[in-house]
């Protein structure tokens, strides 16, 4: 788990930084502005990490499963061999995806205005753009969706109904206690994740762009990224034991 934890931190790194310096810099500046290949250059990045953290996402998944149904056997099929491919088959699925995207994206001509009535370049962003019938990139950006996606969620579900009913399964209260905990936080990461990108790229393209799907995409490039590490955190013991320690010494000096 450590070593995809490790790959996720990386992506969610890129992630932030691929938009949220762009960003501040048009907080400040009266003219904002970005150059064609800036804007390019954002959405490869973009679409990169953000596909590939779904791959991982859904191979964390698996590695909970063996992890808690196949406990015995769990060093013979996750091993040092079999994780670096696994991570490398998720950043190969994320550089598939961008491209496809990204190639169809800029294929369009642009001809007309060119505001962008979002935060950052993204494709649904500009495909409001175009000055063509976006009906083809619209379509294979939705495949892609369902190939980076919903494939990925449905291993998640299938893993977690198979971890869900090993759990009840087992007689020991801290044997659930603890499998529970160890897959909690890597649900609410999935579900702050997969929810809204699914929202956002998965659905009907519409020509009109709306305050809410700004504030979703901001959600899932920004906020998600920002609170994995936090989610994953308070697994750990030791800062199970600060964020104790703090809540009673709060608790103190209110009494008093």
């Amino acid at each position: 788990m450590c070593f995809f934890l490790r790959n996720l931190s990386f992506a969610d790194l890129c992630f932030s930084t691929s938009i949220v310096p762009q960003v501040l810099v048009h907080f400040l500046v009266k003219r904002k502005t970005i150059s064609f290949y800036g804007c390019m250059t954002q959405i490869i990045v973009f679409l990169l990490v953000g596909c590939t953290e779904s791959a991982l996402l859904a191979v964390m998944s698996y590695d909970r499963y063996v992890a808690v149904c196949k406990p015995l056997r769990y060093s013979t099929i996750m091993t040092q061999r079999v994780c670096p491919w696994l991570s490398f088959g998720s950043w190969a699925s994320g550089a598939l995806v961008s491209l496809v995207d990204t190639r169809f994206t800029f294929h369009l001509p642009y001809w007309g205005q060119n505001i962008i009535n979002h935060y950052f370049c993204e494709p649904p962003a500009l495909l409001k753009l175009a000055s063509a019938d976006t009906y083809n990139t619209a379509m294979a950006i939705f495949s892609m969706g369902v190939v980076i996606l919903l494939a990925p969620v449905s291993l998640i579900l299938v893993s977690h109904w198979n971890i869900i009913s090993t759990v009840i399964q087992m007689q020991s209260g801290e044997g659930r206690l603890k499998a529970f905990s160890t897959c909690g936080s890597h649900l609410i990461v999935v579900v702050l994740f997969h929810g809204s990108g699914i929202f956002t790229y998965m659905r009907p393209n519409s020509k009109t762009a709306k305050e809410r799907d700004k504030m979703v995409s901001v959600f899932y490039t920004v906020v998600t990224p920002m609170l994995n590490p936090i989610i994953y955190s308070l697994r750990n013991k030791d800062v199970k034991g600060a964020l104790r320690k703090l809540a009673e010494r709060k608790s103190f000096s209110h009494r008093q």
